[in-house]
């Protein structure tokens, strides 16, 4: 840790930009910012308009398309500044993410603090980083055409993007700090790895719901509506029935909903697989939060539904997700090497 405790300061403070800019893309979502920018320049856009004249050309701008034309006709430039902030505030994490990833990178390249393996991860994570900022612009594009909001699809792939980038981030850090390697119970790994897997179909579903807002509707708990386990609207909303589930907003509900439970099976089982084999502090330190991070996650899951996706709460659900699946991640990390 000591030969590369720069190296992995610089990963972790990559970890919480990427947490900030989530956190900050949530925000975005949930007041409607997001398509508040109808253009992308890469310098000429790092700083929001300056003076009246320029966030007059922003407003003309921004009434050229639908989101205004359809759902914001009555919108003043007052109104337009609240939204703008934040969406210009979500590319700005992410332009200085752009910047705290590349600067350091070549200083530890020129510097020969990084060796062969790290080279390797860093420029992985370097096309990550620049992959999830074009993800974000096609998304907002989606949203420019014929109808005033994003493709959930795009949303989703945008969203889950960070969170990969952000996980890989994490584990190559863990890689630093904890150089030596282990005997491994491949059961035990492989059965992380999975529910790895299903937490982030998870999350994607959780961005699809973002996207099609279908935390709107049936907010009953744990039926989706009085007395019933599956609306019907699950199955009977899009043609053919399996579109539902990609789809439709009840079908998306749905699969979100009962995806929920299966991810609280699985740590449950690796809580008590685990039980049955010798841990080290930190898998047995790890696997404690881990148990805790779902059910807390799980109760902001509830009670983001059934009050209707008010704002706080659906921050405090993207959040706990982000936590969930550090948790997960360094979980893994600590039965894996």
């Amino acid at each position: 840790m000591k030969k590369n405790k720069y190296v992995v300061y610089w990963l972790l403070t990559g970890c919480a930009l990427i947490f900030v800019m989530v956190l900050v893309g949530g925000i975005t979502r949930l007041t409607h910012s997001g398509l508040s920018i109808s253009d992308y320049k890469l310098i000429q856009g790092t700083l929001p308009p300056m003076n009246d004249q320029e966030w007059q050309e922003a407003f003309e701008l921004y009434q050229q398309y639908p989101e205004y034309q359809k759902l914001n006709s009555h919108f003043g430039l007052e109104d337009f500044k609240d939204i703008y902030f934040w969406e210009w505030l979500h590319r700005f994490i992410g332009r200085l993410i752009g910047m705290v990833f590349i600067i350091p990178f070549l200083f530890f390249l020129i510097t020969k603090r990084l060796d062969r393996a790290t080279i390797k991860k860093a420029v992985i994570l370097l096309i990550m980083g620049g992959f999830q900022g074009f993800l974000g612009w096609y998304m907002v594009k989606s949203g420019l055409v014929d109808r005033p909001d994003v493709s959930h699809f795009r949303l989703a792939a945008h969203l889950t993007t960070a969170f990969l980038t952000f996980a890989y981030s994490l584990w190559v850090a863990l890689d630093l700090i904890y150089p030596d390697k282990k005997e491994v119970n491949t059961k035990i790994r492989n059965l992380i790895r999975f529910a790895l897997v299903i937490l982030l179909l998870q999350i994607v579903w959780g961005a699809f719901v973002a996207g099609l807002d279908a935390g709107f509707i049936h907010n009953h708990w744990p039926l989706m509506s009085e007395g019933k386990l599956i609306h019907e609207t699950v199955y009977i909303e899009q043609q053919p029935v399996i579109k539902n589930f990609f789809e439709g907003k009840s079908g998306v509900q749905f699969v979100h909903r009962y995806l929920a439970y299966v991810v609280v099976a699985f740590i449950l089982a690796i809580w008590f697989k685990t039980r049955k084999v010798e841990r080290t502090p930190l898998q047995e330190k790890g696997l404690k939060v881990l148990l805790a991070m779902v059910f807390v996650q799980f109760l902001l899951g509830v009670l983001t539904l059934i009050y209707a996706v008010p704002l706080w709460l659906g921050i405090a659900h993207q959040i706990g997700a982000f936590f969930l699946l550090a948790t997960m991640t360094f979980t893994l990390h600590r039965f894996t090497k």
